[in-house]
């Protein structure tokens, strides 16, 4: 009988549903919570919770015997002041009844516009934007959470996400006119940036999951891929050429109007939220993720080529997309 068991909180999410998928190919038993029917078809071992988030005394009831929580649940863009720390708090207090550890996908925010070329765990956090100062604010609670014997913790901290469907820059903004020839970059061609391919930050989970030794609460830090505007635009000209012709007129490249977007800010909330992160694409960073590769193995590390194939196959790239980018001019 299979005796690892998690729950996967906000399972219908990108990174909920890689996670849902990477633990269940792992063979752990999978409690999926969920708002509403997955869009997606997950194996037919995974049983679906559509439990609210907010019902603690069910969600306890139903998943009784999970070593671990994963905190898959992502407010709206613009709703992070109202919602990240209470949603946070709901997952932390299911955790704590089980018995489990919480496990939270982190990002850079905490280290602010003036952090390091490569960010360790123990880089020390300057948040420059109130975004950062709120990813400050939960891991502390996570970790004093842990450090008091209510429950055990880890972050595991990444650039960007990318692949298993849509939902940031790489989809909405980056690669959005793929099949026309044109990409976009938010930032300069030549500065390193941070990104994490879901499916093998989700192995990554279950390798930290798998763990039950070692202090209450610890952060990690995942490696991905690292990569210049100038390397992610290259890779993905190569991706997009093996699912189909080239544009006839070449690939066509272009920035990103920042002036526009903070000058929509002014009324448009979700513009002004990405103009005050902009900093990302202008400062060089790199997570050093050796520690945790070490635990993960190399099977958690997809090629850049393989795993930008992929990502654009997830947004429905491939034979559907050929017609286009063959008559794009």
């Amino acid at each position: 009988m299979n005796t690892r068991s998690v729950l996967i909180l906000g399972a219908n999410g990108r990174f909920g549903h890689a996670a849902t998928l990477a633990f269940s190919a792992a063979g752990w038993a999978v409690l999926a919570q969920v708002r509403r029917p997955p869009a997606s078809s997950l194996p037919a071992t995974v049983q679906l919770l559509q439990t609210p988030l907010g019902d603690t005394a069910g969600l306890v009831a139903q998943a009784q015997g999970a070593q671990a929580v994963v905190y898959a649940v992502n407010p709206q863009y613009t709703r992070w002041e109202q919602e990240a720390m209470p949603l946070a708090r709901l997952g932390m207090d299911v955790a704590e009844r089980l018995g489990a550890t919480f496990m939270l996908p982190g990002n850079v925010y905490n280290f602010g516009e003036r952090m390091p070329p490569l960010l360790h765990t123990d880089t020390p956090q300057r948040p420059t934007t109130r975004k950062g100062q709120q990813r400050c604010e939960l891991e502390a609670e996570i970790a004093a959470r842990s450090q008091g014997g209510r429950m055990r913790g880890a972050v595991v901290r990444a650039g960007d996400f990318y692949g298993s469907g849509s939902g940031n820059w790489f989809d909405q903004a980056i690669a959005k006119g793929i099949a026309k020839g044109r990409l976009a970059y938010p930032g300069p061609l030549d500065v390193p940036h941070a990104w994490a391919y879901l499916p093998d930050l989700a192995r990554a989970f279950v390798a930290v999951a798998d763990r039950r030794q070692g202090p209450a609460f610890r952060a990690w830090h995942f490696g991905g891929h690292t990569l210049t505007g100038a390397q992610l635009l290259r890779g993905l000209e190569e991706a997009a050429a093996g699912l189909g012709p080239k544009p006839a007129g070449g690939w066509r490249h272009a920035g990103m109007p920042w002036g526009v977007i903070r000058a929509v800010g002014t009324v448009y909330p979700l513009w002004r939220e990405l103009a005050r992160m902009r900093y990302l694409w202008q400062v060089p960073h790199a997570l050093d993720g050796r520690e945790l590769a070490l635990l993960a193995g190399p099977q958690a590390a997809t090629p850049i080529a393989t795993a930008l194939r992929a990502a654009l196959v997830a947004l429905g790239h491939g034979a559907a997309a050929t017609p286009k980018l063959a008559s794009a001019a």
